[in-house]
Formats: C-alpha cells, structure tokens, sequence
C-alpha cells in the first residue's frame, strides 16, 4: 500500500509542465517536495488531487488509480492548500459540518476529534465565526483542522507554514509526526527546510519540470556539493543556475 506516481506527464491545455516524474510514498512516511517557484510543484499537486488530467503516466494510492476510480481515489486524500479557500457565507462549524459530511463522517463520532484540533488551535471559542473575521493565519488553521478530521491515507500539504505563529508550526508538526505513527502518507511542498526537516526524510527536488534528485539532506548536501557549512538556501542559488543556463 502506498502513493506511487508513475511517468506523470502533465500540464495545461495540452503544453506539459512536468515530465515523466516517478516519485513513492510508503506509509509511515513524509516526503518533502522542494524546488523553486514555477518548477511544477503546484502542477504536480493538481495532479495528485485530480484538477488536472495526466497526459501520460499515472497516480495510484492503495490500489486506486485516479483516472479509473476517482471518487474512491479523493476520499483517501486530505488537502492544506497554501492559501486558505473558505466559504464566506459558512461559519468555521459548518465548514466542520461539512468536511465531516464529505468525508462520511458520523458526527457524534468526529466531535470529539474536532473539538481536540480546535482547542489545539486556539479556535474552540470561534465556532460561529464567519470567515471574514478571522485573519490569515487563523484560517490557515481552519485548513489544518479540516484537514487532519477525517484520518485519510494521504496528506498532502502545500507550503504549510505560511502566516503561523510558532505554537501553531509546532502543533502541526506533532500533528505530521502523529499521522506518521499512525502509518499515514505525507507530501509536503515548503521552502522552510529549518521546520520541514523536523518530520521529513526524504526529500525530491524539482526542478524545470522533472525530479532531479531524491534523498535525505545529507543526500541531497552531496548531490548539489554542499559544505557542511552551506545553508540550505544555497540548494536555490545552485537550482537558479541551473535554470539561467538550460
């Protein structure tokens, strides 16, 4: 059982964006998925959660391929986005009500949990709060509680840190650690590598479309021929140059 993505080719109106990436998730696992900005992480994510059609290849999870089964392929997948997407007209309980319902959740059942994601959050005391009251990071938090309700297979993350104070990155962190344990699925897109390393083993950097490398940081550090006393941040100095020189 895992996520397997096999010679995934795809893109918009038909002008391919990635190209032939091979990428697994075992359970229990979290993979980091870094590149610079337009190198296709948001494109290979669309794919994954079925908002775009592959033009080649495939994307199995537990036995599901997408294109055959999508309803059941959804269902075993839960979405951070990096900006928050929230429905103005709903309060934060009816946007629980309503993850619960999607997922075929048995309320008397989810409450319990909910109330524990909320509480942790700082949110327990917002239920009948509208979206336009809350502020950026307070509705980054509404993703992550949405997201961690239901115990799906996959977890996919986009740049989750954004706009969280430190409490709230910690609290997320336990709960990736925690979805780990329990022999979930994590693909995180970020470019906070500091926090990212605290549950990621493994990591794919993308870059002008295609996987370069895969890997741990130690890998990764002699892949691109760090020294021990680089920053990760000249990874990106070393991927833009190799962007400028394609």
């Amino acid at each position: 059982m895992s996520l397997k993505i096999e010679h995934l080719t795809g893109g918009y109106a038909g002008v391919p964006v990635i190209h032939d990436l091979n990428l697994t998730i075992q359970p229990g696992e979290a993979v980091g998925l870094i590149g610079l900005n337009g190198a296709g992480k948001s494109t290979t994510i669309k794919h994954i959660l079925g908002l775009l059609r592959p033009q080649k290849g495939k994307i199995v999870l537990e036995e599901k391929e997408l294109t055959n089964d999508p309803t059941a392929f959804k269902q075993k997948i839960a979405y951070i986005p990096e900006m928050p997407v929230l429905y103005r007209e709903l309060t934060l309980k009816e946007h629980l009500e309503m993850t619960m319902l999607a997922y075929g959740l048995q309320p008397e059942k989810t409450w319990p949990r909910a109330n524990e994601l909320l509480k942790m959050f700082r949110l327990d005391n917002k239920l009948d709060w509208l979206p336009i009251h809350f502020s950026k990071g307070m509705q980054q938090k509404v993703m992550i509680v949405t997201a961690f309700l239901p115990k799906t297979e996959l977890l996919v993350i986009d740049e989750p840190f954004t706009g969280l104070d430190p409490l709230a990155v910690a609290n997320l962190l336990k709960l990736i650690r925690q979805a780990k344990e329990d022999g979930r699925m994590v693909l995180m897109t970020t470019h906070v590598l500091a926090d990212a390393q605290q549950v990621v083993s493994s990591y794919a950097v993308l870059n002008q479309g295609t996987i370069e490398t895969t890997g741990s940081l130690t890998d990764l550090r002699q892949h691109y021929g760090l020294q021990p006393a680089d920053s990760f941040d000249k990874l990106y100095e070393i991927l833009s140059k190799e962007q400028e020189n394609a």
